[in-house]
């Protein structure tokens, strides 16, 4: 498979959600989003308002850190929010039922390198990085699936 790379900046927090709406309407079961970065490079902010999307009536979507996963029922179908952070060892991830719902659920895996041998081929990568100004994010997405050519020049465009 290809590998392809895109890059955008985010000018603002705001800027950041908007893109997570656009991309959230475009996503269905079995579509993994690959969330990284360090601390405070945005990844919660852009799970949060793409969760929120995609509800019916928004509500308090609080960062998986300690219950280390979330479960939403959305109009898209379900979605897992997982923050990996804490785990010490790829089976913890399937103990949780990740592998799982990799196929029937759309999934938002914050600390994805926690998964090493269990991250799905068809994932979308997401690297959140600062950028010129404390607001500004840069995110670089890389993928190998042509789904994410598609979807990805809808947004460009």
């Amino acid at each position: 498979m290809v590998s392809r790379t895109a890059r955008r900046i985010l000018s603002s927090p705001d800027n950041t959600a908007a893109f997570a709406r656009a991309l959230g309407t475009r996503l269905h079961p079995g579509d993994v989003l690959l969330l990284s970065g360090p601390i405070g490079a945005g990844k919660s902010h852009f799970a949060r308002a793409l969760i929120q999307s995609l509800q019916d009536t928004p509500e308090d979507v609080p960062s998986p850190t300690f219950t280390l996963v979330q479960v939403y029922d959305t109009r898209a179908g379900e979605l897992w929010h997982a923050d990996l952070y804490r785990l010490s060892d790829p089976d913890q991830c399937v103990e949780l039922g990740l592998t799982d719902a990799f196929e029937t659920a759309i999934c938002l895996i914050e600390w994805p390198d926690r998964l090493t041998d269990l991250t799905p081929q068809n994932a979308l990568e997401m690297r959140f990085s600062a950028g010129q100004t404390e607001k500004e994010r840069i995110l670089t997405l890389d993928w190998t699936d042509p789904r994410w050519n598609v979807l990805l020049s809808e947004l460009a465009a």
